[in-house]
């Protein structure tokens, strides 16, 4: 679906004002879609569309996934919450889970940056190299 370069304008800037501190504001995104839904001003769909779609992606790029194949002891836990709060800044919410097919290594996925550094990945990519 094609949106109208004024309702993505109007998306940016509510999505601009939703924000505190360089942080989305859950209340201030509801009260924005609550007045749109309310006033319904011109192309009001699309801007709630591309509004949507702002907050995903910021809620996706401040949200990190770490995978490894056997649980993480703490302190290893504490390093790479720390290294990705260095690079991702503190807004950034961290989860750990295990996937034994790792076989080793760890995968982490924060919006759309993926690093994979198992060991299930390099087998993979050295069986394509025959």
């Amino acid at each position: 679906m094609k949106i109208s370069k004024q309702a993505q304008r109007a998306a940016r800037q509510l999505f601009r004002s939703c924000q505190a501190d360089g942080v989305l504001d859950e209340g201030r995104v509801r009260r924005v879609f609550a007045a749109l839904l309310e006033q319904k001003p011109h192309h009001y769909l699309e801007i709630m569309t591309r509004l949507g779609r702002l907050v995903k992606l910021d809620m996706e790029r401040r949200s990190a996934h770490v995978e490894s194949a056997t649980a993480l002891p703490a302190d290893l836990q504490a390093a790479v919450t720390g290294r990705l709060k260095k690079v991702y800044g503190d807004g950034v919410a961290i989860s750990f889970s295990q996937d034994p097919a790792l076989i080793g290594g760890l995968r982490i996925r924060v919006g759309s940056d993926l690093y994979d550094g198992s060991i299930r990945t390099r087998l993979q990519q050295l069986e394509q190299c025959f």
